[in-house]
């Protein structure tokens, strides 16, 4: 068990679980007929709850996700797994409908409206066990309260409700200006963009992923892995003095890890080749600049590569046409 537990908490340091959350989606987008299989959903959910049920047999373990205010992140994650598979599965049966060409099959009941009785019957079942759920959830959880504040009492680790712990795990990758200010706003403007970016018609009002496969695609990248999986970093695996601890270590209060990041140019000129920093900044900077360069101008380019590797789909016909000259006609005379 302990080789067990030596292994999870390896894999849940950032570095190497934000590279199998990226692997893991583009295995789903990729093979997504074999991802949204039933063998595929419920096995997810029979291990979440092996590992939930077995791994809360660990104490430390054990404190963590019986806290109050962890329990709805533990089922958020159920969630999360469930609705993911759920809709890619029913999009998967779709585009099989459609390349058949029987269309999706929520057109087929567009012209109707199940209200009396179905629609009674479901609002009233879920009414009865929402709540059940909340009497049961108030007995058997007391509720997170605190005493009153105190400037001379500060909680370690000091987290901030669970929607917002995303913004507080990225203070530790960058800068506070970038991480509360510059990100938050290019994720509202990107949010706003998408209506006059994306004008894709399709997929409204039905299950797909063959027809709009670019956004699907960046939607659950960005809401799965740069979104839900630092709540549930910053929730789990953030312990005292925000230093990182895998799901069954131990949270010692006096763990001391430099958190502080270290640049580029450190790695290289001087733990790499063992040298002190030049004293010219575009000389010191040339590996980050060389970096941001091919970020900015060869990355775009080699994603579109793989996008119509795996997606059958590129760049927009119409953007790339405006950057393609068009072809010379010239006129051909009778002899």
């Amino acid at each position: 068990m302990d080789f067990i537990k030596g292994i999870f908490n390896a894999i849940a340091d950032p570095r190497l679980y934000f590279i199998l959350m990226v692997v893991a989606l583009v295995l789903m987008v990729w093979k997504r007929e074999v991802f949204a299989s039933k063998a595929v959903g419920y096995g997810l959910l029979i291990f979440l709850t092996l590992f939930f049920a077995l791994g809360g047999l660990d104490p430390n373990f054990q404190l963590i996700i019986t806290k109050p205010d962890n329990v709805p992140i533990v089922g958020l994650i159920f969630l999360l797994v469930f609705f993911t598979w759920y809709s890619m599965r029913e999009a998967v049966l779709n585009d099989q409908r459609i390349a058949k060409g029987e269309g999706p099959i929520e057109k087929q009941e567009s012209d109707r409206v199940w209200v009396w009785p179905d629609l009674v019957y479901t609002e009233l079942i879920s009414l009865i066990l929402c709540t059940v759920l909340l009497i049961v959830w108030s007995i058997l959880l007391k509720a997170p309260l605190e005493q009153p504040a105190n400037r001379a009492v500060t909680p370690n680790p000091s987290k901030a409700p669970w929607y917002f712990l995303g913004l507080q795990e990225m203070l530790v990758y960058f800068d506070p200006w970038l991480a509360g200010v510059v990100l938050p706003s290019l994720i509202i403007v990107g949010l706003i963009a998408i209506p006059y970016i994306d004008k894709n018609p399709k997929g409204n009002g039905y299950y797909t992923f063959a027809e709009r496969k670019v956004e699907i695609t960046m939607f659950l990248f960005g809401f799965v892995i740069l979104w839900s999986s630092l709540i549930v970093l910053g929730t789990f695996l953030r312990g005292p003095n925000w230093n990182f601890f895998g799901p069954f270590d131990y949270w010692d209060i006096h763990k001391l890890e430099a958190l502080t990041n270290v640049n580029l140019s450190e790695y290289i000129w001087v733990r790499a080749l063992g040298t002190g920093l030049p004293g010219a900044w575009y000389l010191r900077e040339l590996f980050g600049i060389v970096l941001v360069v091919i970020y900015v101008f060869a990355l775009p380019v080699l994603l579109n590569g793989m996008l119509i590797h795996m997606l059958g789909v590129g760049l927009p016909a119409a953007w790339v046409a405006s950057r393609v000259p068009a072809p010379q006609v010239g006129t051909v005379r009778a002899a």
